[in-house]
């Protein structure tokens, strides 16, 4: 695979990916939206096709890692580093076009989510509420090790399910069946090990929506908490490089 066709892929794959799962995580949120409320079922599922969806689509051209935590436990298990910083930056860009994506099909659930308060005389019944949590994670429980743990051993799961389920004929990604495993992987986390923090489980899928939330010229949208945007990047890292080294001792 030459550098064009990883940052090409990378990039249409990520932007594929974040449009899918941040679009529900929109759907659930989001006043005026005919999914709203429709809960943690939706959003895990959701997320879980997203990835099928983005893997599908763009494993021929860069292996479809989409997510860094992947390529570095990758590059650890293959000793090669060469392309680690193209990977990378096709997913940074493309979890931004994606959110940014989330944001043109809300358009107007955005608006009506984030207008002033409806009210019963002078009594606000509902007002407009932080709109974070559509594009990035955020603890239920803020304690700094136990979030930072949770990241870790999801990412764990997540990368050594990759890592076994079976790489492409170039060694560089998922398979078409382990593509279609890891997905329910990628489900299987979000029931079991998302209520912690949301399960970012992928360093460009927080840290890139979490920029475009800053920029986006939304009223009322509440801080992008950046207090705690280090977890779901250093977490997913370091789950990443423990998953290459179990791999490399107990599978290769």
């Amino acid at each position: 695979m030459s550098s064009s066709d990883i940052f090409l892929g990378e990039t249409i794959g990520t932007a594929v990916l974040i449009l899918l799962g941040g679009g529900v995580c929109a759907a659930v949120t989001l006043k005026s939206s005919k999914a709203r409320n429709a809960g943690w079922l939706a959003i895990t599922f959701g997320w879980g096709f997203a990835v099928m969806t983005a893997v599908y689509m763009t494993a021929s051209l860069s292996g479809a890692h989409l997510n860094p935590a992947v390529t570095v436990g990758i590059a650890i298990k293959d000793g090669e580093w060469d392309n680690v910083p193209v990977y990378i930056a096709g997913q940074m860009l493309g979890a931004m076009i994606g959110a940014a994506l989330v944001w043109v099909a809300y358009y107007g659930q955005f608006r009506a989510h984030l207008t002033a308060p409806e009210t019963v005389g002078e009594t606000p019944i509902e007002g407009p509420g932080p709109v974070l949590g559509v594009f990035s994670t955020g603890p239920e429980i803020r304690n700094t090790w136990q979030n930072l743990a949770t990241e870790i051993i999801g990412t764990v799961v997540l990368v050594l399910a990759v890592l076994t389920q079976g790489l492409n004929d170039s060694g560089k990604g998922l398979g078409v069946i382990g593509a279609l495993i890891t997905a329910f992987v990628v489900v299987s986390i979000g029931l079991s090990l998302g209520g912690p923090t949301g399960y970012a489980i992928n360093p460009a899928r927080d840290l890139g929506p979490r920029i475009v939330h800053a920029l986006l010229p939304l009223p009322n949208k509440g801080g992008s908490d950046w207090s705690y945007a280090w977890i779901p990047v250093a977490g997913p890292l370091i789950g990443g490089a423990i998953a290459a080294g179990i791999y490399n001792i107990a599978f290769a």
